[in-house]
């Protein structure tokens, strides 16, 4: 929405063309909290900011950071617990009679 829907776009279509291109912000949204998180949820390189707003910067920067490893290692764990269901309905076992018995533990 507004200039968030601009820089989104210009990132989109600039690494369309180049994926290896370098993109960055400078100015005092470069140090705001919100805006980090954005633009580290966009793929930017690097922001810049005054000095007075680096340590808040560099935490916000980290947070985000954490925010989407902790995100990025939750949607991987549904993965995998989706495919270990997938893989308990797939098994097909003969028990002691020889019979067949879909979906048990194998041991």
């Amino acid at each position: 929405e507004g200039v968030g829907f601009m820089v989104k776009h210009s990132v989109e279509y600039g690494r369309s063309v180049n994926p290896n291109i370098s993109l960055s912000v400078c100015g005092e949204h470069g140090g705001d909290p919100k805006s980090i998180a954005f633009f580290d949820k966009l793929g930017l390189n690097y922001v810049s900011c005054s000095p007075y707003r680096v340590p808040v910067a560099r935490l916000a920067a980290g947070q985000a950071r954490v925010r989407a490893r902790m995100a990025a290692a939750k949607e991987e764990e549904k993965k995998q617990a989706k495919a270990a269901q997938l893989e308990q309905k797939r098994r097909i076992v003969l028990n002691d009679e020889g019979d067949m018995v879909v979906g048990a533990l194998v041991q």
